[in-house]
Formats: structure tokens, sequence, C-alpha cells
């Protein structure tokens, strides 16, 4: 028996008010990936044949996949449930039973086979056209000449579409009645352990895509491939990829396209990681058997296009390699929510974006949402940190990379996005604390620029993380009292004056087991140390 968590008891809630206060319109749930959308038919359609056994019901998707975990939810909340399946991916066209859980593309080949029915989900509803020849809205129009009182319930972690901007406007649905992929409701899911952190990696090889034309809102992919598929550069990126997944246990990684896919997978096994390829040139069979082996963990990485982004199911996955620059906003987000979904032993799930999409598109809770008139994301102003030149986000208070502090004279950059991957709000309620094995730490001279002094950078090595703190030895006031406890606490002798002085005893200093991180904030603060 499954238990509902608070926010799908709301979303339900949100659903049984909507249909009271509603005489007419569909409503939508929006759940960011990981957070268990699958529940919620699954109780809905409990509650409500038991109170109205004669209740007729259709859950829809795309993919087999969706299909077939929605089922399996489905009978864990309900054995007895009276489900039937109709998708040809699973060999199953059943629809006489009061509940079919089917695809798409399987019965609009015949809609009057599902005859009356009161209630559909649809299951990634972000894939709804708003055009009334599309597959889905031809499929429901069908069904409603037969019952036109059918209400149908979206549900999806992206609640809009390119081209069309929120797909409330002029498509299947009409309201929004539940949402938390909000920046508000993302990271209160991530505060409350619901949803596992993305941690981004600044990669240094980058993907030139300058010369690649855009069609339709989206980069042309013959030219997308032939301008990313190189073999020095998917070796520079998978070097780094493969240093960086050092502890990592389970990668994703996002080709351009099929041959793309195969190259990136050839690269992996010369560096000696298990690696398989999946897109739409291998046999089904041999998709099924690697995303199989993935999952088992018999293989470290797997590589694909087209294939695992909505409805792909792996909560282990901490690694995701992006090397597919897109202008789709709900992609990108999809692509990302691969890797939020919590797994025992999993902390976060790094990202390494060798694609520029997270300037290029936004955070996964923050994205730059498609307009209807608007065929691509706009511009927005960055920051850069005149300290370390790095490229901050707008809201930024501390530099994400040496901790330095903006002041009014920063600089405003009009270029797209922001580093971060998930957004922190300035007024960030509940902080994210966690504790850290040090392996190991490194100590170097950090300069002062604009007459400032110069402090020690001390990196603290962990498994896979890097954090650092600046150790203010030569400056007044606060800063320098904190920095020389900081020094009594890992040596015997009293604090040097300089900085250079530090550097002959830094061997000499005690290196700390254990550090405390507030992980959620634009630069992540160590806040005490463990000896």
């Amino acid at each position: 028996m499954i238990t509902p968590r608070y926010y799908q008891e709301e979303a339900l809630k949100a659903v049984y008010q909507f249909f009271m206060t509603h005489k007419e319109g569909n409503p939508l749930i929006g759940l960011p990936t990981g957070t268990g959308k699958s529940v919620l038919p699954a109780i809905f359609i409990n509650r409500v044949m038991k109170q109205w056994p004669n209740q007729r019901f259709l859950l829809v998707t795309h993919v087999k996949e969706l299909i077939a975990q929605n089922a399996n939810v489905m009978m864990k909340v309900w054995p007895e449930a009276p489900l039937g399946i109709y998708s040809a991916g699973l060999k199953l066209k059943q629809t006489a039973q009061p509940i079919v859980f089917g695809g798409i593309q399987s019965m609009i080949r015949n809609p009057a086979l599902f005859g009356h029915r009161d209630i559909a989900f649809v299951d990634e509803a972000h894939l709804v056209s708003a055009n009334d020849s599309s597959q889905y809205q031809t499929f429901f129009a069908h069904l409603k000449l037969i019952n036109p009182n059918l209400k149908i319930i979206g549900m999806s972690a992206t609640l809009y579409r390119m081209g069309m901007g929120m797909i409330t406007e002029n498509g299947l649905f009409s309201h929004v009645a539940y949402d938390m992929t909000n920046m508000d409701g993302f990271n209160r899911l991530v505060n409350e352990g619901f949803i596992s952190p993305l941690i981004p990696l600044r990669t240094k090889t980058e993907l030139d895509i300058s010369d690649v034309s855009v069609q339709q809102g989206e980069f042309v992919a013959t030219q997308l491939q032939g301008a990313v598929d190189k073999a020095p550069i998917t070796f520079k990126a998978l070097q780094e990829l493969v240093h960086a997944g050092q502890s990592r246990k389970s990668w994703l990684i996002f080709a351009s396209g099929i041959e793309h896919a195969e190259h990136i997978a050839e690269q992996l096994g010369a560096f000696g990681v298990d690696c398989a390829p999946v897109h739409s040139k291998r046999p089904a069979e041999y998709n099924d058997a690697a995303i199989k082996a993935f999952k088992a963990n018999e293989l470290r990485a797997i590589v694909n296009y087209g294939k695992l982004t909505t409805g792909f199911d792996h909560p282990s996955i901490d690694l995701i390699g992006m090397l597919r620059p897109t202008l789709s906003v709900p992609l990108w987000v999809q692509m990302l929510g691969r890797g939020t979904r919590p797994a025992d032993g999993k902390k976060n799930c790094l990202v390494m974006d060798f694609a520029r999409n997270t300037p290029r598109l936004g955070p996964i809770n923050d994205p730059q949402i498609p307009t209807k008139k608007s065929s691509a994301p706009g511009e927005m102003p960055i920051k850069i940190c005149e300290n370390c030149g790095t490229y901050n986000h707008i809201s930024a208070r501390l530099c994400c990379n040496c901790g330095e502090q903006f002041s009014f004279q920063q600089k405003l950059v009009g270029k797209a996005g922001s580093d971060e991957l998930i957004k922190v709000a300035a007024t960030e309620a509940v902080p994210i604390i966690e504790t850290f094995n040090v392996v190991s730490a490194h100590y170097v001279k950090h300069d002062g620029k604009f007459g400032k002094p110069p402090t020690l950078k001390a990196t603290y090595f962990t498994s896979g993380l890097a954090f650092k703190e600046f150790v203010c030895l030569e400056h007044n006031g606060m800063a320098g009292k904190i920095a020389r406890d900081w020094w009594r606490r890992r040596h015997k002798e009293e604090p040097p004056r300089t900085v250079d002085e530090a550097l002959g005893f830094v061997s000499q200093l005690r290196v700390p087991r254990q550090i405390r991180v507030h992980v959620n904030k634009t630069y992540p603060e160590i806040l005490n140390a463990e000896f």
C-alpha cells in the first residue's frame, strides 16, 4: 500500500475542488520529476470507484515505459483494480476494463473501442499540442462524441510548450489546479528531501554552436550534430567527465545525434567506462537490454539520443553529461529531471553542461518559460565577478566561485541565464546542511584585487566534490579575527602575519576529518570543521 505524501494529497484536493467549482474546463497538476505523479491517478481512481463503481477511466501517455510504471503503481495502490493495458509496445490490447492505461499512438487508431469514459488522465501533458488535428486532440474529440461531459486531468513537470507558452493558453487544459514546479515549491521539495539537488560543475570544454541555424525554435538537428560531433572535442569533454565522475556510480549522457551517441560510447569505452548507446537506429531489443543493464548497475554509463528524456525512471543517476545543446526549455527541464529522483546513498546529482544550456535557458526551477510568440528564450543580465571573472546569476550576493561579495560596481552583462541548476530564492528559508568526509586539503595564495590584501585559499576535497574557504590573515576587523581563530584550530603556533609566511607552515596544518556545508547557497559555505 502506498501512503500519499502531503503534496500529493494537496494536489488531489485541488482537483476535487476544481470540479466542484468549475462546470467546464480541464485542470493541470504540476509536480517536478521524481515526486510521484503516478501515485495521483492511482489514488484518485481508487477513491472514486469505491464511491461510484460505475465510473470509467483512462490514463493516456506516449511511451510504454510510462504506461508500465503507472500500471505498476495502480496495482500497488489497489491490487484488485480492474485494469487493462492498451499498448502495442507492451503487446497488450485490453479495452473492456473500467480502467485502461494506454499509449496514444496505439489508442488513436480506433478511439471507439474505449466507449464511454468519464475521466481521463494525461501523463506528460506538455506533449499535448494546441492543434485540433493532433493525436491527443483528435482522440479526445472522438471520446467526447460518446460522452460530452468527459473530464481530462493533465499532469506534467513542465506546464509549458515551445511555440505555445503555458499549455493552458488555448489548448486542451484550462486551469493550473496545483503547481509545485515553481521556484518556491521546487526548493521546498528539495529542502524536505523529496528531490535530489542538482550540482553544477563549470566545464572547461564548451560546445561551439555559433554557426548552427535555428528553425521553428530549435537548432537544426543535422547542423547541430555536425558542429559538435568532433573527435577532439568529444575526447576533451569526456576526459573532464571521467575525471569528475570518479566517485559517481550511474552516468546518463545526452548526445546531439545518433552518430554522436555512438562516438561518445566508443570514447568512454576507450577510457575504460562501460557504456551503451541507445537511439532509434538500434533494435528495440538492444535498447531494452541496455536500459535493463544500466538500471541493474551492470553498466556505469548510458548515452542516448531522443530515448531517455520523459518517462525514463532510474533514481540512482548521480551524474548527467549534457552534450546536447537545445533551445527547448521543456526538453532541458525534462533532461535535468532524470537526476532529481532521490535514492539510497545518493546525496545529489552532478551535472556537467558542456552544451551551455544552463545560461541559455535558466535553472530547472526557474527557467525562461517560452511564450506563444517567441520561438526561443530571451536574454537576461548576469553578473561578472571582478575578482575571478566568473559568471553569476543576477540575484547572487556572493560569487559562486570565489565568494567575493558583489557591490553596485559589479558589471551587468546582457547574456541569457544563470549557472545555477537549482535557483535559490533571495529569501531561502530552510538551508540544506550536508556533512562531507574530507579526503585531503590544499592551500594556495589567492591574490587580492583593487587594493585588497591576499588571502589563503583552502580547498577541501571530498568524494567527488571540492569546497573552498578564504582565510583573511592579512585583513583587519572581524575577518582577521575569524582567520586567526581558524589558524589556531589547525596549528600549535600563533597565526602568521602574512599569507606568504603561512604557506611555509601549511603542511603542518591539521586537516579536518569532516566539514559541514550550507550547500544550497549561490556559493556553498563551510560552517564548521571537525577534527
